[in-house]
């Protein structure tokens, strides 16, 4: 049998079936297959570059670079500096602890809203899809139809930023109050107001505060709905993330 310090040393062979596990643990709590590798790569060598991380987790150089810094929008990774950029790894633990505190949040929020749905008796309208795809252009559409407000919550706001940019741009134009709540540090579009929060798990979206959107870690699914429930609760939510956001940047 292998040992503790034997099964450690063998996540940093990405042919080991250790190195696949643990990508695919990753890949459930929102890394993609290519983040998921990088990681690894980045906990067993300690530091690295784009380059040197990419021939060890085995990924394409030329997606390398962005795939460490999606890492680092998501709080596995810090910048270093220097030319090239080296990259650390967080803490594992480190890691885990924050994800423990999300998935609590996110829990203990579908708890109440549970509840809430059983004691008005009213039937959850949620609609879902499935792709990355239709994910980001379910956003889009939201975005396109909002009038007065569009919030959306997200850990890593450079795939929806990439994506659907000149949609934000647009709905700016028209007057709409756009808000992204995103880890520190993040470029956003102009025209949008950023409120900073750690530890973001999911990507929620709230648009005229009738329309609600939640999606899976990795925009690989979502629900929708305009369930007055629902967004109401969803609503009151991000007013309290809003108000403490502001606070602590005022």
């Amino acid at each position: 049998m292998a040992t503790i310090e034997e099964t450690a040393l063998s996540l940093g062979n990405p042919t080991s079936d250790e190195f696949r596990r643990a990508t695919d643990v990753l890949g459930k709590v929102g890394l993609t297959q290519y983040e998921a590798r990088a990681y690894i790569a980045l906990v067993a060598r300690g530091v690295g570059d784009a380059a040197t991380l990419a021939s060890a987790a085995g990924i394409p150089r030329t997606s390398a670079y962005k795939v460490l810094e999606s890492l680092a929008e998501k709080g596995y990774a810090k910048p270093t500096g220097g030319k090239p950029i080296l990259f650390r790894p967080t803490p594992p633990l480190e890691v885990a602890e924050s994800l423990k505190g999300a998935i609590q949040e996110v829990f203990e929020r579908l708890a109440n809203l549970h509840r809430m749905v059983a004691e008005h008796g009213e039937p959850q309208l949620v609609y879902l899809l499935s792709g990355r795809e239709k994910v980001l252009q379910k956003i889009g559409e939201l975005l396109d139809q909002s009038s007065r407000s569009f919030i959306l919550t997200t850990p890593g706001v450079a795939e929806v930023r990439d994506e659907l940019g000149k949609k934000f741009q647009h709905a700016v134009k028209r007057g709409v109050q756009v808000t992204f709540v995103t880890a520190p540090l993040q470029r956003v579009p102009e025209g949008v107001e950023y409120v900073t929060r750690e530890n973001l798990l999911a990507t929620e979206v709230l648009a005229d505060g009738e329309h609600a959107l939640l999606a899976a870690p990795g925009l690989d699914a979502c629900g929708f709905t305009d369930n007055p429930i629902l967004t109401s609760h969803l609503k009151q939510f991000l007013e309290v993330i809003l108000e403490s956001g502001r606070g602590a940047s005022s």
